[in-house]
């Protein structure tokens, strides 16, 4: 079996459970450290002709990641594409059993019993937050909305973001608009846009911003085994900027 990845969390699940099988991996695949195979680009421009020259018996894709001319070319080639695209913490520990028994494990992970058993145990989080908001980035401001797998994440944490329902996944409000909101928590993750408490706090002075790691917040692989724990701990310490 040859993979190429082009989807960090599923190139780290993939490196760490099977070893050998990942034949390419895209510039953004940051996990595990050690990794060493081929680069093909990044993950919304991978080098379709590095790809195909890497001979995969399947590519791994996110329909959020990915572009879909991207995967259609590459079916067009004849190489099979498998696709995620979890929305719900459920969703993607179902997605990493189903992908990972198809490139050839014949049991599950620990990292991934881990995961599951982290997740699924009975908890009522305490509510931290009732009307926050989650940028993604910033010039111009992009924020979590509907039906996202970090949405998910942080409603399991505890925190329920104002633009929950919003039938955008990623809509693009101004800064004034999000301070109307009157948040009572700003969530900024280091990624995809680096959020840091010099970067971002600024714009909402005196409300609690809480710094989180990207990675925990939004991949679905071997991060999840203590996404839970981490992400706790970083709500759980705000900072605030005084304007």
């Amino acid at each position: 079996m040859r993979v190429v990845s082009l989807v960090p969390s599923l190139t780290e699940a993939v490196a760490v459970t099977l070893p050998g099988v990942l034949v390419g991996a895209t510039d953004w695949c940051a996990h595990p450290a050690d990794l060493d195979v081929p680069r093909v680009g990044g993950s919304k421009y991978p080098d379709l002709e590095r790809v195909l020259a890497l001979r995969p018996d399947v590519v791994l894709c996110n329909v959020e990641e990915n572009r879909r001319e991207d995967a259609d070319t590459l079916a067009a080639a004849g190489v099979p594409v498998r696709v995620t695209y979890p929305r719900t913490v459920p969703q993607a520990l179902a997605e990493l059993t189903d992908v990972l028994a198809e490139l050839g494990a014949d049991r599950e992970p620990t990292w991934l019993t881990t995961a599951r058993r982290a997740w699924t145990t009975p908890s009522v989080p305490a509510a931290l937050a009732s009307r926050a908001v989650v940028p993604v980035w910033r010039r111009p401001w992009v924020v979590l909305g509907g039906d996202t797998f970090a949405g998910d994440v942080l409603r399991r944490l505890g925190v329920r973001h104002r633009y929950a329902t919003d039938p955008r996944r990623y809509p693009r409000p101004d800064l004034a608009e999000l301070r109307g909101h009157r948040p009572d928590l700003v969530v900024l993750p280091d990624e995809p846009y680096r959020f840091t408490a010099e970067d971002g706090p600024d714009a909402f002075p005196g409300v609690p911003c809480a710094l989180l790691s990207g990675r925990h917040l939004t991949w679905y692989g071997p991060s999840l085994a203590e996404a839970r724990d981490v992400l706790a701990a970083q709500l759980a310490r705000p900072v605030s900027h005084q304007g």
